[in-house]
């Protein structure tokens, strides 16, 4: 891929970034050759940073980088699509995108993915997920299988409020399976994509 740098007068070209679930538009960047070949190398979103005048890797500070997953350049070689999967707010005032209010109505369950991958990291005497990790892939597995039971047994009821309540408990400790895994939900959804492609 070929990017034309020198269109411009500081060498720096346009780098829209795009949630690679979502779609959503995050942020606008800028990068130069170093730091399109830092992200190709290290496979976290890097720009050129015009106010710190280096370098600059999204999250180097506050831990919510840009996962890369694929990069394109526009017609005209001259402005660069990241496609990235974020690993928390992307914006500095702490909305997913920078030009939205916090909102994660449309994105809520891989909200929900981060704030477990968070909390695993806390006390397990102050947090459940951290609890249920850490006793181990046997015990979280048995935990998703009693939650599904139990929502086949709700589902065989009329009671509304209850099957919802444990479909919601079902899914909850579904991610925390993938989590303990080592997998994320992009994983799963890169799966159902390529069998709905066949």
């Amino acid at each position: 891929m070929q990017i034309d740098f020198n269109k411009y007068s500081d060498g720096l070209a346009p780098a829209i970034v795009q949630d690679y679930d979502t779609h959503k538009v995050l942020m606008l960047g800028f990068m130069n050759a170093e730091a399109l070949q830092k992200t190709e190398q290290t496979g976290k979103v890097t720009f050129y940073s015009r106010s710190k005048k280096r370098l600059w890797t999204k999250g180097e500070e506050s831990g919510n980088f840009l996962e890369l997953k694929s990069i394109a350049a526009d017609c005209d070689k001259d402005t660069l699509l990241i496609k990235a999967h974020p690993t928390g707010p992307v914006c500095h005032t702490g909305a997913d995108t920078c030009w939205s209010e916090r909102n994660h109505s449309e994105d809520f369950l891989f909200y929900l993915e981060d704030i477990i991958r968070l909390r695993k990291q806390a006390s397990p005497d102050e947090s459940y997920v951290a609890r249920l990790l850490g006793k181990g892939i046997n015990k979280v597995a048995q935990k998703v299988g009693e939650e599904a039971v139990e929502l086949v047994i709700e589902a065989k009821d009329e009671n509304k409020d209850l099957f919802l309540g444990e479909a919601a408990d079902l899914l909850f400790h579904y991610l925390l399976l993938l989590n303990a895994k080592g997998f994320k939900l992009h994983d799963v959804i890169d799966v159902l994509q390529q069998r709905h492609s066949r």
